[in-house]
């Protein structure tokens, strides 16, 4: 569900159902090692060099105030409370901040009004899975963090090919950029003379993922780090099928006007890549294929 705006943003309002749907299946873990979030979030250590540099009005202030559409487990959602914003997104940023000595203040918003929200000044960084693309990048600064495409899921132990799911059933959520993708495979399949695939979409993805581990469905694919979180999730019932496609970088989204605070930025990630804690804290999530190397500020897309 690539969290773009116009075109492929594919899942309107995602939401933590993903976890909490899945209780039925996943019945805990002994070490807290499940990439399930569970535990507190790995800390940075400021970085004097690069706290220095921050702008003297956030320095002054101490705190970033972040707009995030918190509906996106694991990447962002809100926590049992139903208010406190958590999520690999939360932890990774709130360690990016750490560097820069600075605090978080996290707000949730609508999608589509987090950019506009930062070009006014609403917000100093727009942290909300934003996958990278020229329209965006016309409008604000944005600094690589993460990668995601599309994954495909199964039962584990089941066999599936995502390149002949011709006569399969797949289960995939409603209005996302996967549906199109088996629509386009299943035309695929009976261009050839084959039987077509049979796509189950449901309204949340929680319940795609149980119909695949119930068997009502033989395969579901959705954004890689939301297959990744349900593979961690379910406790060894479903497994990763075949290689990610179609990725693409997300990012931190910071006002057109302020690029030396978006380098910054982009420095913080790259000391948190260096001392282990980008690393840990993907672990944690469940999502270290997503894993980049060199942040970037406006990479070429």
């Amino acid at each position: 569900m690539f969290r773009t705006t116009p075109g492929r943003r594919a899942i309107l309002g995602l939401a933590a159902a993903v976890a909490m749907a899945l209780s039925t299946a996943a019945c805990g873990s002994e070490s807290g090692d499940t990439g399930s979030g569970s535990g507190p979030a790995p800390s940075a250590s400021a970085d004097t060099s690069l706290a220095d540099k921050v702008p003297a009005d956030i320095k002054a202030a101490g705190k970033l105030a972040i707009g995030t559409d918190s509906t996106y487990a694991p990447n962002e959602f809100l926590d049992a409370d139903g208010k406190t914003v958590v999520g690999f997104d939360v932890d990774l940023f709130d360690a990016v901040a750490q560097k820069l000595g600075l605090t978080t203040e996290w707000q949730s918003a609508t999608f589509d009004s987090i950019i506009p929200g930062v070009t006014t000044k609403k917000y100093n960084v727009g942290v909300s899975s934003f996958t990278i693309n020229a329209d965006r990048l016309k409008e604000v600064n944005m600094v690589s963090y993460f990668s995601a495409g599309t994954q495909w899921g199964a039962k584990a132990g089941a066999t599936i090919n995502p390149d002949d799911a011709c006569g399969k059933k797949i289960a995939v959520q409603t209005a996302t950029v996967q549906v199109d993708d088996l629509n386009a495979r299943s035309k695929k399949c009976t261009d050839g003379g084959k039987a077509k695939i049979t796509i189950d979409q449901y309204q949340k993805q929680s319940d795609a993922t149980n119909a695949v581990i119930t068997g009502k469905d033989e395969a579901m694919l959705a954004d890689s780090p939301i297959v990744a979180y349900a593979v961690k999730q379910t406790n060894g019932q479903l497994a990763l099928v075949g290689d990610i496609y179609d990725s693409a970088p997300y990012g931190y989204v910071v006002a057109k006007d302020q690029t030396d605070f978006a380098q910054l930025i982009a420095q913080a990630v790259q000391s948190l890549i260096a001392d282990g804690t980008y690393k840990t804290i993907l672990d944690k999530w469940g999502v270290t294929a997503g894993a980049i190397t060199t942040p970037a500020v406006n990479p070429a897309v």
